[in-house]
This record gives structure tokens, sequence and C-alpha cells, in this order.
């Protein structure tokens, strides 16, 4: 099987504008199509983060104008985008999720997650969380999972990945100064425990009250990463490799040692 060739988005966009976003999308899935099989944007990308109040006006139906947007810039290009935004809630008036899509190459959605462990005060004021830890996909022959940046510090979260059968898991990510440690340190670690891969792409620079760090990463199941962004602006390509996956999770045995009979007073 192929290794899946995986572009990070590392960027803030532009703050408010979902035009504007969507072509810097447009522009990056050009770039990245040379050879790779899936973009992955920040989170919250189509809108920005720090938008405050306009959260509620700019939020969409996860079916809106902006998701067939993103399908049509996936199909012009050939391969699969993952991208966050804020949700509406179509049944529940007011109800708004901090969400994250993937579409494939051919524009059909191949996966919808929403955010379960909000950060903050500022997302606990407008989203609701998720209830649906594990979200999968087939892609390129991978099981291919979703969550979003908070998310992947709760190791039960990675973990219930892992034994879900999870090979790449996609993480749209906002993380901030000073919680470097986390794409540096704690996304490869994830994947070494878990035997993954992690793509962890983040946003970058001053918005609002929040200054985000970059080090967007595609973290290995070996703990190193594979790829890895500096502080701006940046496209950056890992390979996501099966036979290398395979080797990995052969030798090392922490799924095969675990003993679950032990962690009941954990949950």
């Amino acid at each position: 099987m192929p290794a899946l060739r995986t572009a990070l988005l590392q960027s803030s966009g532009e703050l408010g504008d979902v035009a504007a976003n969507l072509k810097i999308l447009d522009e990056a899935a050009a770039r990245a199509a040379a050879g790779a099989g899936v973009l992955l944007a920040p989170e919250l990308f189509l809108t920005g983060y720090a938008i405050g109040a306009d959260m509620a006006r700019l939020a969409e139906p996860a079916d809106g104008p902006s998701a067939r947007a993103v399908a049509a810039i996936a199909v012009r290009h050939g391969l699969a985008v993952g991208y966050g935004y804020p949700e509406r809630d179509t049944e529940r008036h007011g109800v708004l999720y901090n969400a994250a899509r993937l579409v494939g190459p051919d524009g059909d959605v191949l996966a919808d997650y929403r955010k379960t462990h909000l950060f903050g005060g500022f997302e606990t004021t407008w989203f609701t969380p998720g209830d649906q830890a594990v979200v999968q996909a087939e892609l390129g022959g991978l099981t291919v999972g979703m969550m979003i940046c908070y998310d992947v510090e709760f190791p039960e979260n990675v973990r219930a990945h892992a034994l879900a059968g999870t090979d790449l898991l996609l993480v749209p990510t906002a993380l901030m100064h000073p919680a470097e440690i986390v794409p540096l340190s704690v996304v490869p670690v994830r994947a070494f425990e878990n035997q993954l891969y992690i793509a962890y792409a983040n946003r970058t620079g001053p918005e609002g009250d929040f200054e985000f760090v970059g080090l967007s990463a595609l973290a290995g199941p070996d703990g190193t990463a594979r790829a890895r962004a500096g502080r701006g602006e940046e496209l950056v390509i890992g390979d996501v490799d099966p036979e290398f996956l395979a080797a990995s999770r052969a030798e090392n045995p922490y799924l095969r040692d675990r003993r679950p009979g032990l962690y009941g007073p954990l949950v």
C-alpha cells in the first residue's frame, strides 16, 4: 500500500472573512495536490478563532455554503480536505459546535466531528461539546480519525482511537502560547504510545487576545516528527507510511500488553 502524503496548512487566514479563507484553502490545495492525498487546515479555519460575537453570525450548518465550497476545492484539486469551522445546529436553535469535516477527493463527506473537550471560557461561552469521541473514515486504504486541538491532550481520547483501529489521526488545532509543550512533546508521545500517526495543523501568530504558536507536525508511531513547521505561515508535507506503521506496531507491545481489568477506577 503506498504512503498517504499529508499536507498541513499552518495559517490563521483572515479573521472573520470566510471568502478570503476559502481562497487561502484553495491555493494551499493547489500547492499540495502536486503529491499529497490529504490537506488539513487548522481549527475554526473558515472563520477565524477570535471573532467574538461574530461566531454566531458566521456559523453555518454542516452542509452549508462553505461546506459546498470546500467540496468543490477537493474535487478541483483531487485530494481530501479536512478543516475546522463553527457549526450551527439546524435542529437546536442557538446551539453551536466547534466542528471539523473531512471531505474526500470526489467531494463526498467522509467524516464530521464536534469537539468534545472545550478549552477555556471563550470556547465554553460559544460552543456546546460534542458527545462522540471516535469518528473515523477510510482514505487511501487507511483508517483516518478526527479530533480537535485540546481533545488530543487527553490520553483516553487518543487511546480510544488506537483501540478502534485508527491509523492516522487528523487534528485541526488552535494552540496558544505558552503551551508549546503540546506540539513539541505531547503529540509525538501520543503517536508513540498509541502506535498511529497524528497530523496536527495549528494556527499561527496574534489573533485578538490569543497568540498561536504554530509548530504544526506530522508525528509518527516512533514518536518523532516526520514533518514540522516553524512559527509562521507554512505548508508542510510528510508521508503516512503503512509499511512503517505495521512494522512499528509489530515491535511495540503497548496495546498488546494492556490490562483493561485494572483500569476500571479511571472511568
